[in-house]
């Protein structure tokens, strides 16, 4: 048991979990920035399959944020997110998106998609890695934790293309 704690305290002390570290507090950082870029894409929806999608996944994302401070503790590291350019770039874009299109109309529908999509992609891309990296040092339960919140980044990230070929982009294409 002693062995077992010493290697622990050297996995910590790595800079392979400093990597891991880093990149947790870079998606943690992510997820609650999220929630408020959320709140506004759902609110300049016209379609109200697209903002109930966008409220599905803001609640995910509130969730996302709880799972991701229990990885922290896991791993008795204090919940602090890391400045993200990316997320900051993309949820800049999504506001470019919003004012650059008219309001109430699903060209708009179809750029917040777009927008939504491009975040889905980079968190998907985050968790991927996130999840190979807790792997690899041998916290599977931290990778299983990691895993389930990658599969719903997934599956919104599925709707997204759902509601778009399915019915926005076509209604967009007649405006």
């Amino acid at each position: 048991m002693a062995n077992q704690s010493s290697n622990q305290q050297g996995f910590k002390k790595s800079k392979f979990f400093k990597l891991f570290q880093d990149q947790l507090k870079d998606i943690y950082y992510a997820e609650k920035h999220l929630v408020s870029g959320l709140q506004k894409m759902k609110k300049a929806t016209t379609s109200e399959k697209l903002g109930a999608a966008i409220e599905k996944h803001l609640q995910e994302t509130e969730g996302h944020v709880e799972r991701l401070e229990k990885v922290f503790s896991s791993i008795d590291t204090a919940a602090r997110g890391k400045k993200c350019e990316a997320i900051e770039g993309l949820l800049e874009e999504g506001t470019e998106m919003v004012e650059d299109t008219k309001a109430d109309t699903m060209v708009r529908d179809a750029g917040i998609i777009i927008a939504c999509q491009k975040v889905e992609h980079y968190e998907i891309a985050s968790y991927g890695s996130l999840v190979a990296l807790a792997k690899k040092m041998g916290q599977d339960e931290i990778a299983d934790q990691l895993h389930s919140i990658l599969e719903e980044e997934k599956k919104t990230d599925a709707l997204l293309t759902e509601l778009a070929e399915s019915e926005i982009n076509e209604e967009a294409l007649k405006e």
